[in-house]
């Protein structure tokens, strides 16, 4: 199973969810590979914000050697899921990627609030933000966790 976890500049959410899941993983005993990307390449090679970076470690996970980048047409293929945070990164993926492929594309808060299209809220912006986009994605890793075993 590999997973790819998507925002707009894969430097506050997606790193986040990465991380997550790949703790959630290890924590559960899964086998999976998990990767993380953003529509845009505003970004492309630079670290997780440090925000992200200082809120993840507080809550005991390690994203300081992600980097980011965006996402390509072979992801479509590559992964077998691809994370949403937001319906603007859902709809933008959906508009890149080839048909054959919609299927693999979900907003990742519908896991645990199924057909709602919750967005996981960017906290670019501001810094309050961080603490709530860390505690949804846990959630939410969580869940597709105890969905994979």
């Amino acid at each position: 199973m590999k997973i790819l976890m998507v925002c707009l500049g894969n430097i506050c959410r997606s790193p986040v969810a990465e991380g997550v899941m790949k703790g959630k993983a290890e924590e559960h005993g899964l086998k999976i590979t998990v990767d993380s990307a953003g529509t845009s390449g505003w970004h492309d090679g630079e670290s997780p914000d440090k925000r992200s970076i200082a809120n993840a470690a507080e809550n005991g996970i390690d994203i300081s050697r992600q980097h980011s980048r965006k996402v390509v047409l072979s992801d479509f293929e590559e992964f077998d899921i691809v994370y949403a945070m937001d319906e603007s990164n859902y709809n933008n993926l959906l508009n890149r990627s080839p048909e054959k492929y919609h299927h693999k594309i979900k907003m990742i808060l519908n896991e645990v609030h199924p057909g709602e299209n919750m967005s996981v809220p960017d906290p670019y912006y501001g810094n309050d933000g961080f603490q709530l986009v860390f505690d949804l994605l846990n959630e939410a890793c969580e869940k597709i966790a105890q969905d994979l075993k």
